[in-house]
């Protein structure tokens, strides 16, 4: 394999606290997903990803930059190449919008139009508290469930 360099992934809890400390949390998916639900956060760039690589520069390259959309399947390779342009302060948003509303965490929209389909978890479901210090995001740990 060539130079390839894995992205650090972060869940929505930990995205919490760094959005908090002032990083900016970079949309990749589609307008008609953002205009149903979007994330209901300061410092956000929507850049679709079918715009990306003529966009990706809008970036800024001296802050944290989370990298988001649905299911964090495309913010992943997003994060992915901007590692691989340079990007040294990148991270992808584990499980997306869906884990993010599934825990509560500020929107702007319909939720049910991502939570509709979700399944609910023991650990992230609609009666998992919302303080990130009772969360089950903990790195050391095996569950990702976040």
């Amino acid at each position: 394999m060539e130079n390839q360099t894995l992205v650090k992934e972060i869940c929505p809890t930990t995205t919490q606290g760094w959005v908090k400390e002032g990083a900016v949390l970079v949309d990749v998916r589609e307008e008609n997903e953002v205009k149903q639900l979007a994330f209901d956060v300061p410092n956000i760039l929507h850049i679709p990803l079918s715009e990306f690589e003529e966009r990706f520069t809008e970036i800024p390259k001296d802050k944290n930059v989370v990298m988001v959309c649905k299911s964090g399947g495309r913010s992943l390779r997003a994060a992915g190449f901007l590692v691989n342009h340079g990007y040294d302060k990148v991270v992808n948003m584990q499980h997306g919008i869906i884990r993010w509303a599934q825990k509560g965490f500020p929107t702007k929209g319909d939720t049910s139009s991502v939570l509709g389909n979700a399944q609910e978890s023991s650990c992230c479901g609609s009666n998992t508290p919302k303080d990130a210090s009772q969360s089950c995001c903990d790195s050391s740990s095996e569950n990702n469930c976040c």
